[in-house]
């Protein structure tokens, strides 16, 4: 071989390495707020059942503990404004019972949910859920979108040290679905699960509330969307070089 074709040769594995590197593999979604509306539901069933233990709650405390297990969520507002009577887990297992209610009763998927499931699966790509929610949360989810084929893997924090932010879940899943993460996608609304799928060294779009779209973590995320149905073949592809 020549020493211009070795050359060249050096070029195209180089290329070659470049780009299996880039590619992504699998993707994998957060639920609560990007798959369903569920954030409203959530948010009713904290204030119900920390109004039972005379804690009140605004706007402002739910946004901050947004994406956290909600073992998480109760400690931490126990710490902040202990009460007396009900325990910690009498309190979790009330928001638990009230967001599976909520759902059966009210759960719609959110726009575009069926189009990008149907996206990837085009590409033969492997779908994953990995959620802050506990499992009886991401059954009741799935299942009243009817979705629950689509997923190779459903995954829940709980089964986690730590919840989001800590990237935990993600590379949990990742390890599931048999792919590194770093050539995984992952799809999030919250402040903290965009943290923790970056930390876990993945691609990130993050489709967040208004509310949060100005928030430093979201803005770490490769990609920010008002919707997951304004996600696109170009944006796929500009992922997939980046």
């Amino acid at each position: 071989m020549t020493d211009l074709a070795e050359a060249w040769l050096s070029i195209v594995l180089l290329y070659v390495s470049c780009y299996n590197e880039c590619m992504i593999d699998a993707v994998i979604f957060d639920m609560d707020g990007l798959l369903i509306d569920s954030e409203p539901f959530w948010r009713r069933a904290q204030l119900f059942a920390f109004g039972t233990v005379g804690v009140t709650l605004s706007e402002a405390d739910l946004r901050h503990t947004m994406g956290r297990r909600i073992d998480e969520v109760v400690a931490h507002w126990y710490h902040e404004r202990p009460w007396k009577g009900a325990t910690r887990q009498d309190i979790e297992a009330l928001i638990v019972d009230k967001v599976i209610e909520l759902v059966k009763t009210e759960g719609k998927a959110l726009p575009g949910v069926n189009k990008i499931i149907e996206f990837f699966e085009a590409k033969s790509l492997p779908l994953a859920i990995a959620s802050s929610s506990s499992s009886e949360i991401i059954d009741a989810v799935i299942d009243t979108l009817r979705i629950r084929g689509h997923f190779t893997h459903v995954y829940s924090a709980q089964n986690e040290t730590h919840g989001k932010p800590h990237p935990g879940v993600y590379i949990t899943t990742a390890s599931l679905l048999g792919v590194p993460p770093h050539r995984c996608l992952a799809f999030e609304d919250s402040p903290s699960g965009v943290l923790a799928a970056k930390a876990a060294k993945m691609k990130c779009v993050a489709v967040p509330a208004p509310e949060n779209k100005a928030h430093p973590y979201i803005q770490i995320a490769d990609a920010v969307l008002d919707s997951l149905a304004a996600f696109d073949e170009a944006l796929f592809d500009s992922l997939q070089a980046s």
